[in-house]
């Protein structure tokens, strides 16, 4: 797939030729619904907690006769029908974490990608570089790439510049390519990829045929 260079200014200065085994997969919905799921749920601390009737410090005594008031029995004032008692079946500390292989995960990361190739949503630049963080310049240029579009800009490598023009943009985000993931790829309308961080992707995810075919 081919796809143009823009510079910063939003102008073509050349083409690029996308590898097929990253940008031209076969989009596997249901991969990449798998990985979104277990990413968000890797995300969840699980720390919520309820006392249940046993928790509670309340006095476990009789609190009224057994017989003659026309109320029903009770034993205990901690019960979960009282006000102050305790949670039924409430929530407790647990796991949430999911396991998926390392081979599906990327195959979710290629399938993300292609389906935005297709849809013409990746953007190549040529470079992003600022010699100091100015949020309006950064603005500026997004502008100029994706219009007034959600963006995913990722970097090769820490770039602080820019990753600091970027931070205070409500319809952007920065993100170096390495830690490239299917729910920051799936939140935005564009990604912005400069060549150096394509770099990162090839090296990350290309070369699967290759490599098969090597193993065979």
């Amino acid at each position: 797939m081919e796809v143009p260079i823009r510079n910063m200014a939003g102008d073509q200065v050349g083409t690029l030729e996308l590898p097929a085994d990253i940008f031209e997969v076969e989009v596997n919905t249901g991969l990449m619904h798998q990985a979104y799921v277990r990413q968000m749920a890797n995300g969840r601390l699980g720390t919520h907690n309820t006392k249940d009737r046993s928790d509670i410090d309340r006095t476990k005594a009789k609190w009224y006769r057994q017989k003659g008031t026309g109320r029903a029995r009770h034993g205990a004032r901690s019960a979960p029908i009282f006000v102050g008692g305790g949670v039924a079946h409430g929530p407790h500390p647990r796991r949430y974490t999911q396991s998926m292989p390392r081979k599906m995960r990327r195959q979710a990361l290629r399938s993300a990608l292609s389906a935005l190739a297709a849809d013409q949503q990746i953007v190549v630049v040529d470079e992003l570089a600022m010699d100091a963080p100015k949020t309006q310049a950064m603005r500026d240029t997004l502008r100029q790439l994706v219009g007034e579009s959600t963006a995913l800009v990722l970097v090769a490598d820490r770039n602080e510049p820019v990753e600091r023009s970027i931070r205070n943009l409500s319809n952007a985000r920065s993100l170096r390519a390495s830690y490239l993931n299917i729910r920051d790829l799936l939140a935005y309308d564009y990604v912005i990829i400069p060549q150096a961080a394509l770099d990162v992707i090839v090296s990350l995810l290309g070369n699967q045929k290759a490599a098969e075919g090597a193993e065979a």
